[in-house]
């Protein structure tokens, strides 16, 4: 499994996990857990932190979990890491994607659901200071049916 630790100290460092199926979340003290995610499961992992004058790091990343054989990319406070589909810095990108999120979850799809490709295509745009497609029930239909055909 992949393991997420996360970190809460209000307003000083916030990790949290915006969309995904935990299969096991374990408390290690008040400002600390662990979250495992199954082999192929995907999930959305925001961190920020701040200083006395504001917000020093923002950052979001959509990764889809890892099985033991795989190859995978490291990311801080991922063990062991995972296939990176989207990676953004900055607050107003970070809230681009969270916005986009947002409207994946309301066009009836779970986020996690969604094709890994559309994830793909999300980072690439908004790094390229483009807005993304949306994702509709008819792109998941597609990403289903194609799913199904590759086996």
């Amino acid at each position: 499994m992949t393991h997420v630790q996360l970190t809460w100290i209000e307003k000083r460092i916030e990790h949290w996990i915006r969309f995904g199926r935990i299969a096991k979340d374990e408390i290690v003290d008040r400002r600390r857990r662990i979250v495992s995610f199954r082999p192929g499961g995907i999930f959305a992992f925001v961190r920020w932190s701040a200083n006395d004058y504001g917000t020093v790091s923002s950052r979001i990343g959509i990764v889809r979990a890892v099985g033991a054989d795989e190859p995978f990319t490291t990311l801080p406070c991922v063990q062991p890491g995972g296939d990176i589909l989207l990676s953004i810095e900055g607050w107003p990108k970070v809230s681009q994607v969270l916005g986009h999120i947002d409207a994946v979850d309301s066009a009836g799809v779970d986020p996690c659901d969604a094709a890994p490709d559309h994830w793909r295509h999300v980072h690439n745009r908004i790094a390229a200071g483009h807005q993304p497609r949306a994702y509709t029930m008819e792109r998941h239909r597609a990403w289903l049916k194609r799913r199904e055909i590759e086996g």
